[in-house]
């Protein structure tokens, strides 16, 4: 039972983020963005050129946001909030978002093989033209990784869906030598950060 006296919308596919939600007791919905380029994806998540990490994740999930709430009001839904993400790992300046293929995937793991990397994850919540935003930054070091070992996770399916082609929730959880920051924040919505945009919307948590 959500412990909110409030419900709220979820503009996410992903089942993670609907499993932190659940975990702290918020009632949410789902509202889906079109996220396949073919189709005409309603946010193009395309980086700019020079475009640094952190303001990635902030304009994604800004977008994100805003497009949900254009998307509550063109169905003539419940005027519910709308919450949206963005998760994106950053080897430096270069941004890792979810690989296209297997080779891809590989190739990320392999440059992420021995290294400190940071994980952010931007959180929007948007209402009646109103947008507020957090940011939470994680810092991850990656043990290294052999070939074979990099080849058979990626054969298991998981980095496809995924920042940076790993979920620390699943079996990549042995990559990782130390972290720094918010666990729920690299699984993809970090609960901090995800409870103070609620309570500033009228909908406490606890």
């Amino acid at each position: 039972m959500a412990i909110g006296s409030k419900r709220i919308y979820l503009a996410s596919r992903s089942p993670r983020r609907r499993e932190l939600l659940g975990q702290i007791g918020v009632g949410f919905e789902l509202l889906l963005l079109r996220e396949d380029p073919a189709r005409s994806a309603d946010v193009d998540e395309t980086p700019m050129p020079g475009e640094n990490p952190h303001d990635y994740a902030l304009r994604i999930s800004h977008a994100k946001a805003e497009s949900g709430w254009q998307r509550v009001l063109q169905r003539r839904l419940p005027h519910l909030p709308v919450l949206a993400a963005d998760t994106v790992v950053a080897l430096g300046d270069r941004i890792m978002g979810k690989p296209a293929n297997r080779e891809d995937a590989v190739e990320m793991l392999t440059a992420l093989s021995g290294q400190k990397h940071e994980v952010l994850t931007a959180v929007a919540m948007s209402s009646g033209g109103r947008i507020e935003q957090k940011l939470s930054v994680s810092t991850v070091q990656f043990g290294p990784l052999t070939d074979q070992a990099i080849r058979r996770y990626a054969i298991t399916g998981e980095p496809f869906d995924k920042a940076g082609a790993y979920g620390i929730q699943g079996h990549a959880a042995v990559f990782i030598e130390k972290i720094e920051g918010s666990y729920s924040g690299v699984m993809g919505l970090p609960l901090y950060e995800t409870a103070a945009l609620l309570a500033s919307f009228g909908i406490e948590v606890l």
